[in-house]
């Protein structure tokens, strides 16, 4: 690691403290012990299982190789409208006020049957979510826990959480960044504050205005809110999808949590693999629905609340509730010049920024040197006086995957206190299976795999760092948008063509000898490789890994794999009365963006840290939504209207870069020598994936990537990450020696 101006600094101050009042008396925190003190601490050490019997050089070189071991048993464990744009003002978290990164857990049991142990367990599960600080309540029906990472005042904020008279108790995870704004009306209605933290302000805003309260936060959250009087349980998911909830359901018992092992934990929450989502997943690597690859595990979908109610008979009754959507665009909204659209585009990144920077704690920023996190570093360092502020970088040893320098230059140009680290080959592989584990799911991207490192990096400096993330959704900054204009525009005139010419062209440039492999691959993005449809001029194009027709031969039982694409189609038909790119751009803010942001928060959790996303501020996203099309895409290029807002701000050559989308020398990896012991795993006739595969069209697969016949890579990643997940979760072979404690232990049940 190279490490740039080692600063000591001190917590981000933006106004006095205020004294904390004292705290009533709570039940004791649950002791943990040691070994979950250290969740995701540490470098990783994976040794492959049965690398040893290849007939190759060792997978990668461990400093202290263990034996090789059998594969493990299985263990049984028992909307308003768009908001007026405001002047920053000081949003400032008051000292003392306790800092929030947590996870949360809970069951709602119709026959009573609770049991403290159980949510503890739950909870300890998820420990790397706030190591330092636990909580459950239980009653007859329900048990919740509560973990968080305390950085100071350990003494208040404690949760459960419940309002003045007991009726209601609140677990939380997140940040209500206009707690303070709704405090004033809260307390004049004569609701009684204990404390300044805005855990009790949900609270009594939920006692005031019911369900609706969540229309009236600013910020990212997932909470669950029990009224014992009522016997309900109240939960809700932020608009965006920031913070992730998770629950299960048999109408008896409803089990939730902040992470699908929380819910695993729980005796009654099998853990299955629903095969319905196999089509979905081989093509875009994620679920973009309510579904998860746990068979019966939901999410709570972003912009829901979900109200789960003791029915006379003694059922669980479930009812969900969209309070927000991305808006479409306002028919006849009056007309306006650019330059005053620009002007609203500063003002409201400006603001946006300035009000997460509330903290008590030191915090940074993960910088790319790609605009959107440049911009975000350069209006932190004007906003916060005092200090530098701390940037952190991640690249690689292949220069042209690497942001590093580009970082390096921006970090040098606004004077920020710059750590970066470099990771290879070997670590980024033996790290996988601990983050599959963390993830819970396979992981889409390799790109996930480096934000860990930079958030581990980041973890050693500060509690909470701003992200870049969802520049792209709302103003258009993939190319992808630029390139399917393109393709759609020519496809009209090329579409006049008879078929029965335009496929022999297809097939042509799809295997023809004649054309060298780098042109025959561009070819095939072009509106001549491809046929004319939406599904596969775009989403096949630019998302998916295994095209339908592809599913179909690879698939040993049929799954449906033109199912694949329902969800997302869905929501383009949403929009269908408004422009192409807004309905582009909605379509990836309901499904890509979700999952973008399930990495950010599983990645940076799993090293104890809170990722804060300012571009995701509701009233920027709502404001985005009206923005015209010709101010997002410009000239060729995506987010000109961003541009055009910060170009003061940032150096020429920051604004003009092209765009490099945090890559990964994933190919050259996947096609040296030592990856021999990951085709090994892929290819075990007992694994995971040779359930559900034909194994031999996915040796084939492999042996014409080697031979750089095609460029298999998205394929085999999807591919890899499916075999290790199904062995972590389902199976109980996975091999592993970085997964915390509690993960090898990890509950299954028999099919």
């Amino acid at each position: 690691m190279t490490k740039f101006r080692t600063l000591e600094t001190p917590a981000v101050t933006l106004r006095p403290p205020i004294p904390s009042p004292s705290q009533s008396t709570r039940e004791k925190p649950h002791s943990q012990t040691p070994e979950k003190a250290s969740l995701s601490r540490g470098s990783a050490l994976l040794f492959i299982r049965g690398m040893q019997t290849l007939q190759t050089a060792p997978f990668f070189p461990l400093q202290n190789p263990i034996p090789f071991r059998q594969s493990s048993p299985r263990i049984f464990l028992p909307a308003p409208p768009l908001q007026p744009f405001r002047k920053p003002t000081r949003h400032a978290k008051v000292l003392n006020e306790p800092f929030k990164m947590c996870g949360i857990a809970g069951f709602f049991s119709a026959d009573r049957v609770v049991n403290r142990d159980l949510i503890r367990s739950m909870t300890d599960r998820i420990a790397h979510r706030g190591p330092d600080d636990s909580g459950v309540f239980c009653d007859e029906f329900v048990a919740l826990g509560f973990r968080r990472l305390s950085i100071i005042d350990l003494a208040h904020g404690h949760q459960p959480m419940p309002n003045e008279d007991g009726r209601l108790q609140i677990i939380y995870n997140g940040e209500i960044f206009n707690h303070t704004d709704l405090r004033p009306a809260l307390e004049a209605a004569g609701h009684i504050y204990r404390t300044r933290c805005d855990t009790e302000t949900i609270v009594h805003a939920y006692e005031q205005y019911g369900a609706e309260c969540v229309t009236r936060f600013r910020g990212m959250f997932a909470f669950a809110i029990w009224d014992k009087q009522a016997r309900t349980l109240f939960c809700a998911r932020d608009r965006l999808g920031i913070k992730p909830f998770y629950y299960w359901t048999d109408g008896v018992t409803f089990v939730f949590g902040s992470e699908i092992k929380a819910l695993l934990v729980h005796p009654i929450v099998r853990a299955q693999f629903d095969q319905d989502g196999l089509a979905e997943y081989l093509a875009f690597g994620y679920l973009s629905g309510e579904q998860t690859m746990f068979r019966g595990i939901r999410k709570l979908m972003p912009g829901h609340t979900l109200k789960v109610e003791l029915s006379p008979t003694h059922q669980l009754v479930l009812s969900h509730n969209e309070y927000w959507d991305v808006p479409a665009p306002t028919a006849n909204a009056p007309v306006r010049d650019d330059q005053s659209w620009i002007a609203e585009c500063r003002q409201r990144v400006e603001e946006t920024v300035h009000m997460r920077l509330m903290s008590d704690v030191p915090l940074g920023m993960f910088l790319s040197g790609g605009i959107d996190s440049s911009t975000i570093a350069a209006l932190m360092k004007r906003m916060v006086s005092g200090q530098k502020i701390k940037t952190f970088s991640v690249g690689y040893a292949e220069a042209e995957y690497s942001e590093l320098g580009y970082a390096r230059e921006l970090a040098a140009e606004i004077d920020t206190d710059h750590h970066e680290v470099t990771i290879g080959m070997e670590e980024f592989f033996n790290k996988l299976p601990s983050l599959i584990w963390h993830e819970d799911e396979p992981i889409v991207w390799p790109s996930s795999v480096s934000l860990y490192f930079v958030s581990r990096l980041a973890s050693q400096e500060v509690k909470v760092v701003l992200t870049g993330e969802g520049a792209d959704e709302l103003f258009a900054g993939y190319g992808r948008y630029q390139y399917y204009a393109m393709n759609e525009r020519y496809a009209a005139t090329y579409g006049k063509v008879p078929e029965f010419i335009r496929k022999p062209i297809r097939n042509l440039i799809a295997s023809s000898s004649l054309l060298p492999a780098d042109l025959r691959r561009k070819a095939q993005h072009t509106f001549l490789g491809r046929e004319l449809s939406i599904e596969s001029l775009f989403l096949d194009n630019f998302y998916s890994a295994f095209s339908a027709d592809e599913q179909k031969r690879l698939a040993k039982h049929p799954n449906n794999a033109g199912s694949a694409y329902a969800e997302y189609m869905s929501y383009r038909h949403k929009r269908d009365s408004v422009d192409p790119l807004t309905r582009l751009l909605y379509a990836d803010q309901k499904t890509y963006l979700v999952e973008l942001l399930m990495k950010q928060d599983q990645m940076s959790m799993a090293c104890s840290i809170e990722s804060r996303v300012p571009f995701l501020d509701h009233p920027l996203v709502e404001f985005a939504a009206q923005v015209p099309a010709h101010l997002k895409i410009h000239d060729g290029k995506g987010k000109y209207i961003l541009r055009k807002a910060v170009e003061d701000l940032l150096p020429q050559a920051t604004l003009t870069r092209k765009k490099m989308g945090f890559p990964t020398p994933l190919k050259n990896w996947l096609l040296d020598p030592r990856a021999n012991p990951l085709y090994a795993k892929l290819l075990e006739p007992a694994g995971f994936i040779s359930s559900y595969l034909d194994m031999s069209r996915v040796k084939t697969l492999i042996d014409q990537h080697r031979s750089h016949k095609i460029d298999a890579t998205d394929r085999i990643w999807r591919l890899l990450n499916l075999q290790y997940w199904g062995e972590i979760f389902l199976s109980g072979r996975g091999e592993w020696q970085d997964l915390p404690a509690s993960a090898q232990r990890l509950s299954t049940h028999p099919s």
